[in-house]
Order: structure tokens, then C-alpha cells, then sequence
């Protein structure tokens, strides 16, 4: 092991544990929601912002958000997001002219990207969508909401006549590693592989595609210049679920002598995934069952994550 990563190791562990002591959303008694949480619905849809329906960029969010909207009251676990959860199925809204209206389509796909389905909406005036008006964007996203709907419906059914069990929740625990980004040097690929390695040793079933997978882990680095000529170099490894909830985060901080990790991450990726997978494994643990809180503790606030920038 290198003097560096013999450096980092007391402050890794530390901030690891804490860090996922900290964060834990369902930690007390999770009251009428534990029989969900624990059997967490098997997809989330996440409306994209269109970027090919022919609307200005505040525009695509407002349709984004009214066919979200629409989708939630007919029952379909649906958000609006620039960018989906690595465990989210995307529906990709594109819309092309014709003479004077616009066609509305539709294509929802699964987290590794392949097309499920397609879905057309009915024609809307072009004027109307083309002034981007708020009230027309209600009434195309009430009136295709139930085409998407029912393509969801036919989804389902295909997916559960091949593997009644996938949809259910059950089946070895696969947890999808969605990457590391902003990692100076070859941190993105080496503590993404060290991750993979001790996640392995823990019990649990890697994968980098979405299919099959109950939890997704995405790493986020970020290195900030310091006085002294040193960096500080923030690591948060964020645990979600399949229906979008962000289930907690492990937090790792450290300072290093400027430019160090430009290069080769070696032992200092092995130690940092080490101590971060067994936060990971906390994080999951206590999703699934939650430790008791101390006399009088009120239960948290369970948070909704947002989509990864």
C-alpha cells in the first residue's frame, strides 16, 4: 500500500461510517410506509425534457412537468427530469409538423436505453404549441396520458409472462453501478472497478446494466484547489432505489498534495471503494430495516432525489 493511501485511510474510514450513519431516510419507525419501502414499486418513469419537440427550453420543462403531472393522476409513478435516475425508465417526448399541427410521439424505454414501446398522441394546432401555451400543454398531456398508460400496461404484461419475478422485487440483490464522474486522473475508472470488486466480496451482484437491479450506485468526485498548494478531494457515492428515492449517501473527504491523483488512483481507489462499499452496504441494510431510533426521535423526512447534474 503506498504512503499516500496509508494517509488517507483513518480519514476515509471515518467520513465513510459517519457519513452513512448520518443520511439514513428511513432510520426510526417508518410508520403505514415500511410494507412499501420495503417492496419498493419495480420502475419509475422519468419524463425527459424534450429536446426534439420543437419548443424552447422552458417550454419542453412545462410539458415535461403538465404530462408528469397527468401521468401521477392515472396512476403511473412518473417525475419531470432533465436527466433520469441511472434505475428510471425514460420516456423520450418528440413531436414533428404537419402542415399546420404538430404531432406529439411518444417512447418509453428501459434503463439500459432499448425501446419498450411507442406511443403517438393525436395532433395539436401548431400555433398553440408553437406559442407554447400553458393551457394547451394540459390538455395534450390529460388527453396522451392514457396512451402512455396503456403502453406501460402492455410493458408490464409482455415483461411478467417472460419472468413473473421481475417486476416483483425478488431474485438476487444486482446492484446496478451506474459510473464515477468527475474523478481527476483515472479516478472515474479505477474507483468505479474497485467498487465493483468490493461490492462482490460483500455478497451483492455488480452489474452495469439496469435490468434486473433492486439499488443503483453512482460516485460523484469532486476536486477543489486549497491554500498550501493542496486539493480537497470530495467523494459521494449515491445510493438509490428503483422508483427514484435517494436512499442515502456516502461521503468521503480528504486534502492531498496538489496534482497527486492526475495519474494513477491505485491503492488510494482500493482503500477509498473499500471503506465506501461498506457504507453502501449500510445504506441498503437500513432501507430495507430500518435500526431503532433513541426514545422520542420524531422519523425523518423522506427525501425525493434529483435528477444527477
Amino acid at each position: 500500500m503506498s504512503d499516500l493511501a496509508r494517509r488517507l485511510l483513518p480519514a476515509l474510514l471515518l467520513l465513510a461510517l459517519s457519513a452513512c450513519g448520518s443520511v439514513y431516510p428511513f432510520w426510526g419507525n417508518p410508520g403505514g410506509e415500511a410494507r412499501r419501502l420495503a417492496q419498493p414499486p419495480a420502475y419509475r418513469i422519468a419524463v425527459a425534457f424534450p429536446a426534439q419537440a420543437l419548443l424552447t427550453d422552458a417550454g419542453a420543462e412545462r410539458f415535461a412537468n403538465s404530462l408528469a403531472e397527468s401521468l401521477r393522476v392515472a396512476e403511473v409513478p412518473a417525475v419531470a427530469l432533465p436527466a433520469p435516475w441511472p434505475l428510471d425508465w425514460p420516456l423520450r417526448v418528440t413531436a414533428e409538423r404537419r402542415g399546420d399541427s404538430v404531432l406529439p410521439r411518444y417512447a418509453l424505454l428501459d434503463a439500459d436505453g432499448g425501446v419498450l414501446g411507442e406511443a403517438e398522441g393525436r395532433a395539436v394546432p401548431l400555433r398553440g404549441w408553437g406559442q407554447e401555451d400553458e393551457a394547451l400543454f394540459k390538455e395534450v398531456a390529460q388527453r396522451d396520458a392514457p396512451a402512455v398508460a396503456r403502453l406501460l400496461e402492455q410493458v408490464e404484461a409482455a415483461r411478467k409472462a417472460s419472468d413473473p419475478r421481475a417486476l416483483a422485487g425478488q431474485g438476487p440483490l444486482r446492484i446496478r453501478l451506474a459510473g464515477v464522474k468527475g474523478a481527476p486522473g483515472d479516478g472515474n475508472r479505477s474507483l468505479n472497478e474497485r467498487m465493483r470488486d468490493h461490492l462482490n466480496r460483500l455478497g451483492y451482484l455488480p452489474q452495469d446494466q439496469a435490468e434486473g437491479a433492486t439499488y443503483a450506485v453512482q460516485g460523484v468526485v469532486e476536486a477543489v484547489s486549497q491554500p498550501n498548494n493542496t486539493q480537497r478531494i470530495e467523494l459521494q457515492w449515491i445510493v438509490t432505489r428503483r422508483d427514484g428515492f435517494e436512499l442515502g449517501r456516502v461521503v468521503q473527504i480528504n486534502e492531498v498534495p496538489r496534482g497527486t491523483l492526475n495519474g494513477l488512483w491505485g491503492d488510494v481507489a482500493y482503500v477509498a471503494a473499500e471503506q465506501a462499499a461498506n457504507g453502501v452496504q449500510e445504506v441498503i441494510r437500513n432501507a430495507v430495516q430500518p435500526p431503532e431510533a433513541a426514545p422520542g426521535e420524531p422519523p425523518p423526512t423522506l427525501p425525493r432525489a434529483e435528477a444527477p447534474q
